[in-house]
């Protein structure tokens, strides 16, 4: 194994590379900021008089939102206080979520990393540090989590938004195993109302009738395993019935009124019945609605 030096690049100074060539790179894959399985949710977002929001981002697995500001160079105050009064813009006007504000520089010095160690734990701050390295004709940039959040916890949701994609989208974030688990319950599914169709969009697979949603059942693919959400009445008597067949709960969706249930492969031929009765009264409760 070769060693290879990298060389160290002031963006802050750099003639072509600037804030929007950052901004785009974290766009193309917001997973580099070490933030978990985040989306772009907006750019460039207009805050009622205050500018403009480098970056919005979203947990794919719950509903923490993440207001990102990138700054070349060194932080400094005006960062610091456009980073929180976008956070307290965005957490009042969206209170459903639960929202962390992000300072992204390429020098968080010790002052200021003293300032924002204050600010944590009264309000929910993380500061990244960015370096850009380049190797040849190769640039790189490599991201440093130097004050990570003082977790007050939150609820585990996903936001139910009406964004399209396409199964190419869902086999990349999940895997073609567990696109073809969804696949087998959609046959079932379809016992009940053979015009039903997948309905895919960024962060969930719903269900469509005619184009219009129709989402008793949402699903959301991963890499090894599939998470099947009925939306079924929240009682002790259910999830009894769904423990003692072996179904992997866990938790209950109260905002959406689902179970969460997790399913592995090969549990849609395993336990077929059972996942039928439950898509059956899933159904069923729809009709009523």
């Amino acid at each position: 194994m070769e060693y290879t030096k990298f060389e160290t690049l002031s963006l802050h100074k750099h003639p072509e590379l600037n804030e929007k060539w950052v901004q785009d790179r974290i766009a193309d894959d917001p997973s580099i900021l070490g933030l978990g399985d985040v989306v772009l949710r907006d750019r460039e977002r207009i805050q009622p008089r205050a500018g403009r929001l480098d970056l919005l981002l979203q947990d794919m697995e719950t509903n923490q939102r993440y207001e990102v500001e990138i700054q070349l160079g060194a932080t400094d105050e005006s960062h610091i206080i456009r980073t929180i009064e976008y956070w307290d813009i965005e957490r009042k006007r969206y209170p459903q979520y639960e929202h962390t504000a992000v300072i992204v520089a390429e020098d968080i010095t010790s002052r200021f990393l003293n300032v924002i160690n204050l600010f944590n734990g009264m309000i929910p701050l993380i500061a990244i540090q960015m370096r850009a390295l380049r190797v040849g004709n190769q640039i790189g940039l490599f991201f440093t989590t130097v004050v990570d959040l003082l977790t007050l916890g939150f609820v585990d949701e996903d936001e139910k938004v009406q964004e399209p994609t396409d199964r190419s989208y869902w086999e990349s974030r999940g895997s073609k195993k567990t696109m073809a688990m969804l696949d087998q319950l959609l046959e079932v599914v379809k016992t009940f109302d053979p015009a039903l169709e997948l309905n895919y969009n960024k962060f969930h697979i719903g269900l469509a009738k005619s184009g219009h949603p129709c989402n008793f059942i949402v699903f959301y693919p991963k890499k090894n395993f599939l998470r099947f959400e009925p939306r079924l009445k929240n009682s002790p008597e259910t999830q009894n019935r769904l423990e003692s067949a072996g179904l992997d709960i866990l938790g209950y969706n109260n905002t959406g009124g689902h179970y969460r249930i997790r399913l592995q492969p090969g549990d849609v031929e395993k336990k077929r019945e059972i996942l039928t009765e439950v898509i059956s009264q899933a159904y069923t409760a729809s009709r009523q609605d």
